[in-house]
């Protein structure tokens, strides 16, 4: 899939035989895509995402785009003297900070994707959760660590209610939206929403066929470091049990039964350095990553 884009007109013939199966088999379905990581800061493998997105789009998919921000929100906040504090993988947030992020996701990072997918031939429309009250946050109460106090994150929140009228009026109408996990709370204060849980709760409102997410690792692995291409939810608790899922892995694959049980059709962890990874996923017979399904 890397070289089809650079093919001739016989071989991207070829090519598009071989996906079209694939490509039926997700017709006019929604495919939520969680965008970060190192793929985001890099200039070229953000023009092949965006060419992805239009692509998929084109194909009569409806993907949706939700992307993090967290380094770029570290650097803003460093140039601006502001110390980032975190608390069990979540950024304090205190009030200088929640603009800061606000001003970064859904502004800078938010409107960059946008721009990337238009120039590649999109239509692309920036959002927040803030939209339409398209995500209604509250705030998280969470403890640093089992057995340890809870410690107050500032604005930090979790999706709590789900409206999926802006999107409806966008879906189908060639326009991709692109997503950033901010949103305001029932209290009127905007909340920083991790883009997981964020990009979770927009699949399973919109009983997506898939939820993508684009890491910095292959997919779940085995002991001995090899991918795991498919796993059910009883096998995750399983892994986790064993010490085989550990780290930062552990949300990640909490987020991805999150999502499962409010009614997204499966998941995907998959590798966002591969060139073109969503359409090797999506499109091919072999896959990107690991699947995860009930």
């Amino acid at each position: 899939m890397t070289d089809a884009l650079n093919a001739t007109p016989q071989q991207k013939s070829e090519i598009l035989m071989q996906a079209l199966p694939h490509m039926l088999r997700y017709d006019d379905a929604m495919v939520v895509v969680k965008y970060g990581g190192h793929a985001m800061g890099d200039e070229q493998k953000a023009r092949d995402f965006a060419k992805d997105m239009v692509l998929l789009e084109q194909s009569g998919i409806n993907p949706v785009v939700v992307h993090g921000g967290g380094p770029q929100i570290g650097s803003m906040l460093k140039k601006l003297g502001i110390e980032s504090q975190f608390s069990g993988g979540l950024r304090v947030t205190d009030k200088p900070t929640i603009e800061i992020v606000e001003m970064v996701l859904a502004g800078s990072i938010n409107k960059s994707i946008v721009g990337a997918i238009n120039a590649e031939g999109g239509r692309a429309i920036g959002l927040c959760g803030k939209d339409g009250n398209m995500v209604v946050a509250r705030k998280v109460h969470r403890p640093h660590a089992p057995d340890e106090d809870v410690v107050d994150l500032g604005f930090v929140g979790e999706p709590d209610k789900v409206d999926m009228t802006v999107l409806e009026q966008i879906l189908g109408r060639e326009l991709i939206p692109v997503l950033a996990p901010v949103a305001a709370g029932a209290d009127g204060q905007t909340y920083n929403v991790n883009a997981d849980t964020f990009a979770g709760a927009i699949a399973g409102a919109l009983g997506a066929k898939r939820l993508l997410f684009l890491t910095d690792v292959p997919g779940v692995l085995d002991k001995d470091k090899n991918l795991i291409k498919e796993l059910k939810v009883d096998d995750i608790r399983g892994l986790i049990a064993d010490g085989t899922i550990t780290g930062g892995m552990i949300p990640k694959v909490e987020t991805c039964i999150y999502a499962l049980e409010r009614g997204v059709e499966g998941v995907v962890i998959l590798d966002g350095k591969i060139p073109h990874a969503v359409l090797i996923e999506l499109l091919t017979d072999h896959g990107a990553g690991t699947l995860i399904t009930r």
